[in-house]
């Protein structure tokens, strides 16, 4: 197996939410299990916020996501940005119309540009064809 590098993001309860969406706009599997099914000793009330969920498209597109338990601190911030590029135009636009669906556009999308509705950066990049 090779090494994989690939986005973790962390929400306040908004985990299944945002995977469904990438999911829904990237397509593939995804699974996700809540603090309680992961035998995990947080507050009752949290026992179904999501502990883990994994969405691996079928292209090896890989995104991680968890809700923060309380006691854990909590700072969404510009920080993170993801990254999805290629030479595959016409699958990228694709994706680009579904995650800015909703979102915030910086920039539309030509050869580089970036946002989603959760607050997300993502960068969908194009490659250019050499001459």
């Amino acid at each position: 197996m090779n090494n994989k590098l690939n986005p973790y993001l962390n929400f306040d309860g908004k985990a299944k939410e945002v995977m469904e969406f990438y999911s829904s706009a990237l397509g593939g599997k995804l699974t996700m299990s809540t603090f309680k099914e992961g035998g995990m000793p947080h507050d009752p009330s949290e026992e179904n916020k999501i502990m883990h969920a994994m969405l691996v498209a079928d292209n090896g597109i890989t995104l991680m996501a968890s809700d923060t338990p309380k006691e854990w601190e909590y700072k969404p911030g510009t920080n993170i940005s993801i990254s999805l590029s290629g030479d595959e135009e016409v699958e990228l636009q694709g994706y680009w119309d579904k995650l800015s669906a909703g979102g915030k556009v910086e920039q539309p999308l030509v050869p580089a540009p970036w946002g989603d509705k959760f607050g997300i950066r993502w960068m969908v990049n194009i490659a250019r064809k050499q001459a």
